[in-house]
């Protein structure tokens, strides 16, 4: 029988409020949400996830079966999708053999291996009993440890060399059957060049040309915003916006509050802080929170340090990522929803503000790089400052608290 609990700050109101129930999970907590499977009352993700395996697996494993059957296979995802479960197989024999229960079998990959030359990976492919293990290796982060982290491409070598022309523009151009032979000759240049997204491939208008107007002395506190909302959204998704570009597009307007909610910060703490609510929001918590925060801060630092020619490069790599991301809305299945057509007229206005941007950094002197990079690691000291000093008022106010007599003896 459910716990419940009646509420009210005046013990003598008369009013009837309503009845609150207790987590069936902790009993500590009032819940705010029911399983839609068994009903069970809970209040948070974790006591979502311990109420009942049956449920989370099924939960689980409905997601992937739909995310499977929506996969667009080409050539590359099935190479990755291959020495992913490879790497998981070799390294799973390595280990105990009394855990072989979630060692994916020699049956799965040769299955794997006879789909991948032409037809498509499906769930379905797998036996019961490998699908079982699937699950439980999905779920325990066994599978996420196979992915070999991305490193991000403004931290290599190859983006303090970047070079572009007057316009903006690569200064070497390369015709396709020239670009074919570099790779098969030089493999290794060929590699380092493609770690940098590609510049714009046609010259960059004056932004006299393009508006009247003086442009706003904010919008080097609007690029900050910019950037940080582009290392969010390509480490969330491991480097690879391409695999989802209407997902990769509404992450960058959930965080950019310039692109995506036509914010106008005015100081670039103001920008930061703006940025660091939506990566610590409920939402976002759990890809690593206020630490994975300041690292942010600390791309958005590099990418200035690499002045002009890398932070065009990023500007330019984001529009194309908008601009996927506005193609697949047209031609998807979410078309005939309403809500979609506001993302898409969103999705343009972010596409005009970029280029626009794009084209004011191109124009910037250098040393201004320098000085907005100084600006940008000095608020990151001051905001590691304040939640130093929050995270100490808050432990001597627990203190404090405990060391209060909980039961006085009346005289």
């Amino acid at each position: 029988m459910e716990e419940e609990i009646r509420t009210s700050v005046d013990s003598s109101s008369s009013v009837n409020l309503p009845l609150r129930t207790i987590c069936h999970v902790c009993h500590k907590q009032f819940s705010q949400y029911t399983c839609p499977r068994c009903n069970s009352r809970y209040c948070s993700l974790q006591c979502y996830k311990s109420h009942s395996n049956r449920c989370t697996e099924s939960f689980m494993r409905e997601n992937v079966v739909e995310e499977l059957r929506q996969l667009r296979t080409d050539d590359s995802t099935k190479r990755k999708t291959l020495d992913i479960l490879k790497r998981f197989h070799s390294e799973e024999e390595m280990e105990d053999l009394d855990e072989d229960d979630s060692t994916l079998s020699e049956e799965t990959i040769e299955k794997v291996l006879a789909v991948s030359v032409g037809g498509q990976l499906s769930f379905d492919d797998l036996s019961a009993e490998e699908k079982k293990r699937f699950l439980r290796a999905m779920a325990s982060g066994e599978l996420s440890k196979m992915i070999e982290p991305w490193e991000a491409w403004w931290t290599k070598p190859s983006a303090r060399t970047i070079s572009l022309s007057k316009e903006g523009t690569p200064l070497v151009q390369l015709h396709a059957e020239q670009q074919s032979t570099i790779s098969l000759t030089s493999g290794v240049e060929a590699n380092q060049s493609s770690e940098i997204p590609r510049a714009p491939d046609t010259p960059l208008p004056l932004l006299s040309k393009l508006s009247s107007a003086k442009p706003s002395p904010l919008l080097a506190v609007h690029l900050v915003d910019i950037i940080y909302s582009y290392c969010f959204t390509l480490r969330l998704y491991n480097g690879d916006w391409q695999s989802d570009a209407i997902g990769s597009a509404l992450v960058v307007l959930s965080v950019s509050s310039v692109l995506g909610q036509s914010g106008q910060p005015e100081t670039v703490l103001e920008a930061l802080s703006s940025c660091l609510e939506q990566t610590c929001s409920p939402a976002y918590r759990h890809v690593g929170g206020l630490q994975l925060g300041l690292s942010l801060i600390d791309d958005v630092a590099i990418l200035l340090s690499l002045g002009d020619p890398a932070l065009v490069c990023l500007l330019c790599d984001l529009q194309r990522l908008i601009q996927a991301g506005e193609r697949d809305l047209k031609s998807g299945k979410r078309r005939k929803k309403s809500r979609w057509s506001d993302i898409g007229t969103k999705l343009k206005h972010a596409d005009r503000k970029i280029f626009f941007i794009m084209c004011w950094v191109h124009e910037q002197p250098s040393e201004a790089w320098s000085t907005l990079e100084n600006i940008v690691k000095m608020e990151k000291s001051s905001i590691m400052e304040f939640e130093h000093h929050k995270m100490s008022t808050k432990m001597d106010s627990k203190a404090k608290s405990s060391d209060k007599v909980l039961i006085e003896e009346i005289k």
